[in-house]
This record gives structure tokens, sequence and C-alpha cells, in this order.
């Protein structure tokens, strides 16, 4: 059998950037604008997110100091999978947790009652949470109109938005509501997005604090 000098597995993230590095487009990214771009790229290997990754002005710096604020700070997800891909040992470090309604029964009851979808009454139940919430929704555009519709009511003030829901149903537009808001937020336009490229966000951001 033909031996390959294959790389070793504490050396696989190093080079992936590497090559990211070396095949990004030109762009007028800041340092920390940039780092979420790569590592965006490096979870879903398309470099499309160079160009469809919207940043408000500041919305990284404001994001760190959030999430480097010590006040226990919370990210809210819109999936367990999502939950499932934010780093716990850089959560720890900064002293954050991570939630998700989704699966819970009162939710799921509610939803069905009201005739509407779990993610819009989970959204409703993160609104009881105290401290900073980071809002990283990747999958249900519903989250993020009724997050829209509850900033508009001022029954709710999140800290961040992360707005990366995947489809092809109301998708776009429940992220452009975010594009031309105050609230400071990270979005990835168009219809490209999902679970993993709002925990890579997350952790594009608590790296930048614990490595």
């Amino acid at each position: 059998m033909e031996r390959r000098n294959w790389i070793k597995p504490e050396e696989i993230e190093a080079r992936s950037m590497e090559i990211i590095e070396s095949e990004m487009p030109e762009g007028d990214w800041t340092d920390g604008e940039r780092a979420v771009v790569k590592r965006c790229i490096h979870t879903s290997a398309d470099f499309e997110y160079a160009q469809n990754l919207w940043f408000s002005p500041g919305a990284v710096e404001q994001a760190l100091a959030v999430l480097g604020s010590g006040q226990g700070f919370t990210i809210v997800t819109d999936t367990n999978m999502a939950a499932a891909g934010v780093n716990k040992a850089a959560l720890a470090k900064l002293g954050g947790t991570v939630r998700c309604f989704m699966a819970e029964e009162d939710v799921a009851r509610e939803a069905k009652e009201r005739g509407v979808t779990r993610a819009t009454v989970s959204m409703e139940h993160a609104a009881r949470l105290s401290g900073p919430v980071i809002f990283a929704i990747g999958n249900a555009p519903t989250a993020l109109i009724r997050l829209h519709q509850m900033m508009s009511e001022g029954t709710l003030c999140p800290a961040f938005v992360i707005g990366a829901p995947v489809g092809f149903v109301n998708v776009v537009e429940s992220k452009e509501l975010f594009c031309t808001g105050a609230v400071p937020c990270i979005i990835a336009r168009g219809r490209k997005g999902g679970s993993n490229i709002a925990a890579a966000i997350c952790n594009a951001l608590m790296y930048r604090l614990t490595r």
C-alpha cells in the first residue's frame, strides 16, 4: 500500500487556513471581519462567504465588547446543531452559556396552540433571559422575523444578532430586515447559511479573545 505524507491532525486547521488565505479574494475587511470570513469558509469550503457576509459598522468590535464584558452573556441559537457547534472551551473561558429552546416541550405545545413556528416561540422565551443575549440564527427565518418584531415593539433589545438562515422562503427577506436596522449584526446575505455557519461566526468571534 502506498504511503502518503498525510497532514498531522494538529496541523490540519493551520494548513487549511493557509490555503484559504492564499485563495481569498481581495476585500476591505478589518482584521476581525477577515477572521470571521475565513472561519465561515473553513467550515463550508465555500468562498462565496467572502462576498455575502455583511457586517454592520463596528460589528466585530461590538460583539467582542459583549463577549469580553464578564457579564455572563448567553448565546441563543435556533437549532441544537448550532448550539452543539459553539466551542464550549472558548465559551467557558469567557463565562458565557448557550441555549436553544426549540426542543422544549412547552415551546412545542405553545407553538401548536397558536399556529406559529417553534422558532417564533423560542425567540419569545429567549427574550425573558437576563443579561446580554447574542442571537445566532442559522435555520429559521421566522426566528429573525419575530426578533425584529419584538425589537420594533420595544420588548427585546439584543446585544448582537448573527443572521444566517438557509433556504428559499422568507430567508433573504428576513436577513435584510437587519441590514437596515440599528442592532449590531453579522448577516449572511442571500440564500446561503446554516447552523454550521451561525456557530462558525460565534466561534470566530470568541477565538479573537481566547486564542
